[in-house]
């Protein structure tokens, strides 16, 4: 169930795609969106802005107005209408921040935009995707590109079969049925880990057969040199909406869904790209 969806903005082009896609969602689930903005300060004006006595409190004032005018426009946007949203800026580091008003929010997931394989611009610099998508709790959903509607029908998993990937194998499934998508489990075979077909698809048996009955999806085998371009070839061919994996948190990622898999189909996948906690 979707009902609330956590939307972090720095007002750019790639956050407003994001909230595009968020919109959609939240229409189709009766859902609302919290706009979520961190305001970054020197920490002299954090302190003055909560209630110390800093002369910098006029400059934090008027940043956090700023922000406020910002929020009225994008607001304003038509593709909002009927949904309520809410606006919250607050002072704190982007990545802590985010994780931080998640939790306080009890969102549902967290709908954010990154610039790809350029790098990610202002709040969304460095890391700090990756480490939204690596430590979140709740599904991240990263979109690049503007979608003037976000429907998918096709929604390809990367699959390895450990034991710890149910929950997040769980939570992909859901994903789908709510939102009557085609769920493509897919396995990568690269040279480094080769199995036979056989092999795979007693695993994939195995592993498909402790949910039970599961409507509408698919089984794959896909040959390649590395996982990532496995993962985008295979979505490519089925013309995949959205592509899907597991994050193990503060841990890393389990097994081949390492770190750099995941930022790496972040930053080079051009369709969506969802995760889901191990």
């Amino acid at each position: 169930m979707i009902k609330k969806i956590l939307v972090p903005t720095d007002f750019s082009v790639q956050a407003e795609n994001a909230l595009r896609v968020a919109a959609d969602l939240a229409k189709r689930h009766d859902a609302e969106i919290n706009l979520l903005h961190m305001l970054e300060l020197p920490m002299q004006l954090v302190d003055g802005a909560y209630g110390g006595a800093k002369s910098e409190l006029p400059e934090a004032i008027f940043f956090m107005k700023l922000a406020h005018q910002k929020f009225q426009a994008m607001m304003a946007s038509p593709f909002l209408d009927g949904i309520t949203v809410i606006e919250t800026a607050e002072f704190d580091g982007a990545f802590e921040g985010i994780m931080d008003y998640a939790k306080k929010y009890e969102a549902d997931m967290i709908v954010m935009g990154t610039h790809g394989a350029s790098g990610l611009q202002e709040f969304f610099v460095g890391s700090n995707t990756e480490k939204v998508v690596r430590n979140s709790e709740i599904p991240v959903l990263v979109i690049k590109n503007r979608h003037e509607k976000f429907e998918i029908k096709n929604f390809v998993y990367a699959l390895d079969f450990q034991a710890e990937n149910h929950n997040a194998f769980k939570q992909a499934i859901a994903f789908a049925k709510i939102n009557d998508v085609k769920l493509h489990g897919l396995y990568v075979n690269t040279p480094g880990d080769f199995r036979s077909t056989h092999e795979v698809e007693a695993q994939m048996k195995k592993f498909i057969d402790e949910y039970g009955a599961i409507d509408n999806y698919t089984l794959n085998i896909y040959n390649d040199s590395t996982v990532e371009s496995g993962i985008l070839h295979f979505a490519e061919m089925v013309n995949s909406g959205l592509v899907g994996i597991a994050t193990h948190g503060r841990k890393g990622l389990a097994h081949f869904l390492n770190g750099s898999l995941s930022e790496g189909l972040v930053n080079h996948a051009n369709r969506p790209v969802i995760t889901f906690k191990i």
